[in-house]
Formats: C-alpha cells, structure tokens, sequence
C-alpha cells in the first residue's frame, strides 16, 4: 500500500505540522526527560506517523522490539489496559542502549472510562521505564488526569497544496501521469486527510492516469449531484421517492452514509433554503446518531420523514 510506502521515517519529512515538530525536536534533545505525549486531531493528518518516527529516533534498530503498538478501538475495555499494556510495561528489561520502551495507544478516545481510569494508574507506575504515546481524534473523550499527565499537541488538517505536493511526489516517483485537475479533486474530496488521499490515489491509479474524470469514477462522485435530489424530494414530502434515490446512491453506487450526509449538507447551502439553520440542525442530528452505532438505513429514512415534515410547515 502506497500509504505505508511513502509513511515518513523521519521527524523532518512529516507533512506540514511544523510547529509540533519543532517543539518535539526540542523535547527530543534530552530524551531521558522526554514527557507522555498527547497527540489529537482528525484522521490522516500525521499523529501515528509522528509516534512511530519518535520511536524510531529515540531507540533506533531495536525500536520495533521496544514499541508496543494498539488500536484502542479494536480493543475497548479494562482487560487490554490491565493485561497486554501492563504485561509489556512490568517485563522491562531494559538494556542500557536505550532509555524506554514507548507505547503506542491509538484511538485512545475509544476506551472506556474504567479503561482509561486504569491506564492512568499504569502510566504513574511505569513511568521509569516506559513512555506512553497516545492518539486520540477527539482529545474531549480523554480524562482529565490522563491529559495532566502528557504533553499535549494538536495536529490541524493538510492544506490542500501540502496535500497535491504529495500527491505529485509520490505520482512522480510511482511514475504514474497526474494532472492538478485530477490532484486537486482527490484533496477535495479528502478533506485534509492525506491517508485518505493517498488510498484513493492509489485505487484511481488502477484506472490509468490521475484525471478529475477517473477520480470522480474512482470515488463515486459522479453521483454527488443526485444528493441533492434527494433533499428537493424530501422537502417536497415525497418521502418514498426521496428514500428509493438514497438507497440507489448507497446500495447501488457504493456511496457512504457519511458521504450521503456530508453532501446533502453541502446541498443544502447551494439552495439557499429560507430554513436552512433547521435543516442543518436534522442532519446533525442524525449524522450523530449514526457515528454512535444505530442503524445508518433507518436513521437516513427517518432524516429523510423529519425534513418533509419541515418542508410543510
């Protein structure tokens, strides 16, 4: 996968997050004081490149023996935190070649409260001869007493010419014909999340050269329009009509449910609705309700039943 191939290795090759850098590197210096650290912000914007660069500088070709790396999202509860966290941090063993071992907690924001309650304790208990690094999309999720006891730094999004920069870096060394038509709507359509943009390059790289026409093909958006036909539909209380079309898009054509979300809001500003507030207000709503666990099919239907009810009003 091109997203591991091109992964930086080093601090100083991290894309745009110069300013987190530079105070890491300044932290680095002594790194038998080097803190726990904090990294929060969306997806794909460098937070696990970082950590896994950090190790990799602080325990050089032993790092990968050093480094415990978890998903917290995959493995949510108090068990993991008692059991693999606390059983790599107690067997330290260090030699004396390296300063720490270092662990990696990805999606930290996804353990539970006793999970995270837990590693609190561990983190004081190890904190000679381990460093947490923990990765988190929405810092708020953390507790208080674990945020005290990190450094904390927050990761902001790609612009979009960091993002066609390295798209044309890697498109050049792949070989591949790229035109900024074809660069600029993979950022687009990225969303500041250079992971996301590199995957989709990649995929839209099976089709031939790197073109707007392909990217769209590649990511489904020839079909974005139709959301917004959707929303007439739904405004207009032909709820049954509006439903078939949304279930076309994603049953059909592969769009996303989040994808469906962020383009019928997107919809809704281009139409200038006189309610618009109200109906950006439903889609939140739902949107939330789908990021924690209901059922995407029957909250879209039912998104769908709230907004005709507000177009008769």
């Amino acid at each position: 996968m091109w997203v591991e191939k091109y992964r930086p290795s080093k601090l100083s090759d991290v894309v745009n997050q110069d300013e987190i850098i530079g105070s890491l590197g300044s932290l680095l210096k002594n790194q038998a004081e080097m803190p726990h650290l904090l990294f929060s912000g969306s997806a794909g914007v460098g937070k696990t490149t970082v950590a896994l660069c950090i190790s990799k500088q602080i325990l050089g070709d032993r790092w990968r023996d050093h480094t415990l790396e978890l998903n917290a999202s995959d493995e949510r509860g108090i068990n993991m935190v008692r059991e693999r966290v606390k059983r790599f941090s107690r067997y330290a063993a260090l030699d004396t070649e390296i300063p720490f071992k270092i662990i990696i907690l990805d999606e930290a924001d996804e353990m539970t409260s006793d999970a995270q309650t837990a590693l609190r304790r561990i983190i004081e208990d190890t904190s000679k001869f381990c460093r947490f690094i923990l990765i988190a999309n929405n810092i708020s999720k953390i507790i208080s007493p674990i945020q005290s006891r990190c450094a904390i730094f927050k990761f902001t999004a790609i612009p979009e010419k960091n993002t066609i920069s390295y798209l044309k870096l890697i498109a050049k060394k792949e070989k591949i014909e790229a035109d900024d038509k074809g660069l600029k709507a993979i950022s687009e359509y990225s969303g500041g999340d250079l992971r996301h943009a590199i995957n989709l390059m990649q995929a839209v790289a099976s089709l031939g050269n790197i073109s707007e026409a392909n990217v769209k093909a590649s990511a489904g958006l020839t079909k974005t329009t139709d959301v917004g036909d959707v929303l007439k539909l739904a405004l207009d209380g032909k709820l049954a009509n509006a439903r078939n079309k949304m279930i076309e898009l994603i049953k059909v054509y592969g769009m996303s449910e989040s994808d469906f979300l962020k383009y019928i809001n997107t919809a809704v500003f281009s139409t200038k609705n006189d309610k618009m507030s109200e109906i950006i207000e439903i889609i939140a709503k739902y949107d939330y309700r789908i990021l924690v666990g209901s059922n995407p099919e029957i909250q879209l239907s039912a998104m769908l039943a709230e907004l005709g009810k507000l177009g008769k009003k």
